[in-house]
């Protein structure tokens, strides 16, 4: 849109929601080179989004300097002397909607994602469920842009060089060789975590196999201590928990051959460097529209709905259901290790 040239991107969190606005980004910057965008988040995302051309980061300290009313007035200061001409609010909350609309009041045009909340309730509720595929985050975001005057195609993604690993990340890695498979067996919530025995039969599978390297991915204490128990001291099994950066971790991430990943974030931080994804869905379902972008169908592996008709129970996978604590369990683990070897067959 002629007059554009400095749009405001507001996506404070999560993890794996702001890795999701990565493939739009990059469309963008691709599209509208002479456009500039600057990203509004916590500073922890900020390694998502270097290296792409014309995207700047302004860092969201919504702990400290720019906590509560006061301090959103503040950032909503020293963003404006940014000179933004527009606002893209890809979070739709309480603090990304205060500074829109502190910026809409200045007469700057603005758009928001629209979170399709009525959707998502109808999708999740236990009687009169609506199950069908929403319209995906990822083309939501897109929409966003497009109310802006900057339409862009995602239907044909361009992903990013690998990363070249840096001497500290080889110190944990080793050198390439064979075929790197990163697991991440957490998420946030317990009803989105496949069950501990399975992902040991998951993991002692794949370790067969010795042209595997398999990245056991976590933190903190006590995830540290199970993924310590899930490698066993099996001679392929490198747990990186507690050992990388974030920013080291992407440059893992973009050399691995697949990830295997709960619906959490590590799967969105591998979709977005273009690395083949597996997922394991339990109380939440890609038909809400978080499926790691640009992923097939085969790979997103969900529990039965027919033993499970409930599913999914919740967006976000923090709703108990009860009778439903093993929906996971029919996730047969030989079923997630032929999917990665299939994906590994044709990588190789």
């Amino acid at each position: 849109m002629a007059g554009i040239k400095h749009i405001l991107v507001i996506r404070l969190s999560a993890m794996g929601d702001v890795a999701m606005t990565v493939p739009v980004l990059r469309a963008l910057a691709l599209q509208y080179p002479e456009v500039k965008f600057t990203v509004l988040s916590r500073g922890f995302f900020k390694p998502f989004f270097d290296g792409i051309p014309n995207i700047g980061f302004y860092e969201a300290d919504v702990k400290g300097r720019h906590k509560g009313f006061g301090g959103l007035l503040k950032l909503y200061r020293e963003l404006k002397k940014l000179d933004i001409d527009a606002v893209a609010d890809l979070h739709n909350v309480l603090r990304s909607k205060t500074v829109t609309r502190l910026f809409a009041f200045n007469g700057i045009k603005t758009a928001t994602t629209d979170k399709a909340r009525k959707e998502k309730k109808a999708l999740t509720r236990a009687e009169n469920k609506i199950f069908k595929q929403l319209t995906p985050i990822v083309r939501r975001h897109a929409q966003t842009f497009a109310k802006l005057g900057f339409p862009i195609d995602i239907s044909v993604p361009v992903f990013p060089e690998k990363h070249e690993l840096s001497p500290d990340v080889l110190t944990v890695t080793g050198e390439k060789s064979g075929q790197w498979i990163g697991i991440a067996p957490f998420a946030q919530h317990e009803g989105k975590v496949y069950p501990e025995d399975l992902m040991q039969e998951v993991i002692n599978g794949l370790a067969e196999n010795k042209s595997y390297k398999l990245f056991l991915f976590g933190g903190g204490t006590k995830e540290i201590e199970v993924l310590n128990s899930f490698a066993n001291n099996i001679s392929n099994i490198v747990v990186i928990a507690g050992k990388l950066k974030l920013q080291q971790e992407l440059q893992l991430i973009s050399n691995l051959n697949v990830m295997l990943s709960m619906d959490s974030g590590n799967a969105h931080m591998a979709a977005m460097q273009g690395v083949a994804t597996v997922t394991l869905w339990g109380a939440t379902h890609p038909y809400a529209g978080f499926a790691p972008y640009h992923q097939p169908q085969e790979n997103l592996l969900v529990s039965d709905r027919e033993k499970y008709p409930l599913l999914p129970t919740s967006i976000y996978g923090n709703k108990k259901v009860e009778g439903y604590e093993d929906a996971m369990r029919t996730i047969k683990p030989e079923t997630v290790i032929n999917r990665i070897n299939d994906i590994l067959k044709k990588d190789a």
